[in-house]
């Protein structure tokens, strides 16, 4: 249930014609959304087959049109294209005289807030800047999980209630990002979501190479318990050979990881220095058993061997 209170309904938008330019994984995922609030798409715009494909499963019957002639249709309209596009169609749209007076243009670039809309703001366009906290897989099941997702708004002032009202109507909860505060915001969610989808994908090839036979059911409940740990105590729940210091276990892992993946190594000690300093920054592994580690993970080759923990007792194996 959403936690976020409910504007007045006099500060919500009416109910609006919306426009997608860009039938990417998440423009047509918002439409259909908005659509569920009493919206109604009338225009999309997608060259791939693979984005005509999106429009016509989330989006039936909606006709798909130059990005032009989705601005002279809609009063909403979603500008949902890659971050190193959007600059370039904002300035174009604006130049040819697409952009209406009082036209509402909502992009959903992470990276930017509304400022990369200046060009539309200038010839009356109003800016608002929606980014859905959610990966996308451009199927109906992106529109149930906005239900709620945080989305990182930015707007002018004056736009902000109507910027959260869109958000809420969508099932989401709408987060306020400062506008020199974005590429920070990214990044940060970036770091996060991005590259755990690399670190899951191979921790599942390495099981696989040692031999098991489900790695996603062995890594689910693992990975799942240490999320929730993560996200509920932060630092605090750090576990595992780093953490407690096993120099030796450490330096195995190193040793099988250039023997069986050795373009996981990089990786692998990368975030076990990170790892380490978080750990050691907390108290959590203690500066006695630090400098062994440290040495592996600064030459990936030396380290203490067996099968015994820092302290001379059996190491839980973690």
């Amino acid at each position: 249930m959403s936690t976020v209170q409910q504007p007045d309904p006099r500060d919500r938008p009416a109910r609006l014609t919306v426009g997608v330019v860009g039938a990417g994984r998440v423009g047509p995922a918002l439409a259909a959304s908005l659509q569920l609030a009493g919206h109604r798409p009338v225009a999309v715009s997608g060259v791939s087959d693979a984005s005509r494909r999106r429009a016509a499963l989330l989006l039936p019957d909606v006709p798909v049109v130059p990005p032009a002639e989705v601005l002279a249709r809609a009063e909403l309209v979603l500008l949902t294209v890659p971050d190193d596009t959007l600059p370039g169609l904002v300035e174009g749209l604006a130049e040819t005289g697409a952009v209406r007076p009082g036209q509402l243009l909502v992009h959903t670039s992470g990276r930017y807030g509304s400022k990369v809309l200046d060009p539309a703001l200038r010839v009356g366009g109003l800016p608002l800047a929606l980014h859905p906290a959610m990966t996308f897989t451009g199927t109906p099941v992106d529109v149930q999980r906005l239900a709620g997702c945080s989305f990182g708004v930015t707007a002018p002032h004056e736009l902000r209630l109507a910027a959260e009202a869109l958000v809420i109507e969508m099932g989401g909860e709408p987060e306020w990002i400062e506008e020199e505060r974005r590429p920070l915001y990214h990044a940060a969610l970036a770091l996060g979501a991005n590259h755990l989808v690399t670190l899951v994908a191979q921790s599942m090839e390495l099981l696989r190479e040692a031999g098991v036979e489900a790695p996603d059911r062995m890594l689910g409940p693992l990975l799942g318990a240490a999320l929730d740990n993560a996200l509920r105590s932060g630092d605090a729940a750090l576990t595992g050979p780093v953490a407690r210091g096993d120099a030796g276990t450490v330096a195995a892992h190193v040793a099988e990881l250039r023997k069986h993946a050795p373009q996981t190594v990089a990786g692998y000690l990368a975030m076990a220095r990170a790892t380490a300093d978080r750990a050691l920054a907390h108290g959590l592994l203690k500066p006695e058993y630090a400098e062994d580690l440290l040495g592996v993970l600064a030459n990936g080759t030396t380290g203490t061997t067996g099968t015994t923990g820092p302290d001379g007792a059996e190491g839980d194996g973690r």
